[in-house]
C-alpha cells in the first residue's frame, strides 16, 4: 500500500485528504508536531508527500528542502497562496506540483496518481541499477547504501552524494566550494559549516564498515579520499 504523508494545519482539510486516502486504497498520516516534520518523514517513509506552505515554526519550503536532502520522492505543494512566484519558489525549493486553495479533492487525487505512476508505477523509468565502486568500497547510490567487506551502511541522499563525488574523482582533492556547488546549489542560504557537518557523518558512516581515517582533510585546498581500507587488506 503505498503511503502518503500530509504536512496540513488545518486539521479540517487534513482529515479530509485523509478520510480520501483510505477510500481510495492509500495509506495517510497527518503531521502533528510541525517542528518534526522531517523526523515524522523518516519514520513514516512515505511515497508522496502534501505539503502545504504556511505552517507553524517554518514553512513549507524550509521543510521540502530538509525532505530532499534525504529522498526524491514526490512532494505536492498544497496552498491558498496563488502567485505565480509562490509557486516558482515551490518548485525551485523542490516541490513537483503545486495545487492552489481551495481545490476538488478528485483533482488531488488525479494529480497524486499521476506522481505515483510516473515515479512508482507504469510511467516509472526501467534503468539499471547504478554502482560505483573503487577497491572493494561499492556505493549504491539510488538504494543509499556502501558495502565493504559484507558490511553494509545507509546513507543520507547527501551523504550519498558526497561518497560518489569522491569515489568518482579519486585520487582529486575536492574543495570546500565544489562540494557546495555540486550538492547545495539548490538550497537558498547554505552556512560555511554544512560542509564540515557532513563531512563527519559520512566518516562516522564509513567507521561503521570498519574504515577509520576514510576521507582527509587537506589544509587550505579541501578534502581527499584516503584509501585506507586498501591499505588495511594488505
Amino acid at each position: 500500500m503505498e503511503k502518503i504523508l500530509i504536512v496540513e494545519d488545518d486539521s479540517k482539510i487534513a482529515e479530509l485528504l485523509h478520510s480520501y486516502f483510505g477510500r481510495y486504497g492509500y495509506e495517510g498520516r497527518i503531521v502533528e508536531k510541525f517542528d518534526q516534520v522531517l523526523t515524522e518523514f523518516k519514520e513514516f517513509e512515505p511515497h508522496l508527500v502534501l505539503l502545504d506552505i504556511n505552517l507553524p515554526t517554518f514553512d513549507g519550503y524550509y521543510w521540502c528542502r530538509q525532505i530532499r536532502t534525504v529522498s526524491t520522492c514526490p512532494i505536492i505543494f498544497i496552498s491558498a497562496r496563488s502567485g505565480d512566484m509562490d509557486q516558482v519558489m515551490a518548485l525551485e525549493n523542490g516541490g513537483d506540483d503545486y495545487i492552489t486553495k481551495p481545490f476538488h479533492y478528485e483533482v488531488v487525487m488525479a494529480k497524486i496518481r499521476s506522481h505515483l505512476r510516473r515515479v512508482y508505477g507504469e510511467y516509472a523509468p526501467k534503468i539499471e541499477e547504478r554502482v560505483v565502486e573503487l577497491e572493494g568500497l561499492t556505493l549504491y547510490p539510488e538504494r543509499l547504501e556502501v558495502t565493504l567487506n559484507d558490511k553494509t551502511t545507509v546513507l543520507t541522499k547527501k551523504e550519498a552524494e558526497l561518497l560518489e563525488m569522491f569515489l568518482s574523482s579519486y585520487p582529486k582533492v575536492m574543495s570546500r566550494n565544489k562540494i557546495l556547488e555540486k550538492l547545495w546549489d539548490d538550497m537558498i542560504f547554505v552556512d560555511d559549516n554544512t560542509v564540515s557537518v557532513n563531512m563527519t557523518r559520512l566518516r562516522k558512516k564509513l567507521t561503521e564498515l570498519g574504515i577509520e581515517g576514510a576521507i582527509e582533510t587537506v589544509r587550505g585546498a579541501g578534502y581527499r579520499l584516503n584509501m585506507t581500507w586498501n591499505q588495511a587488506k594488505s
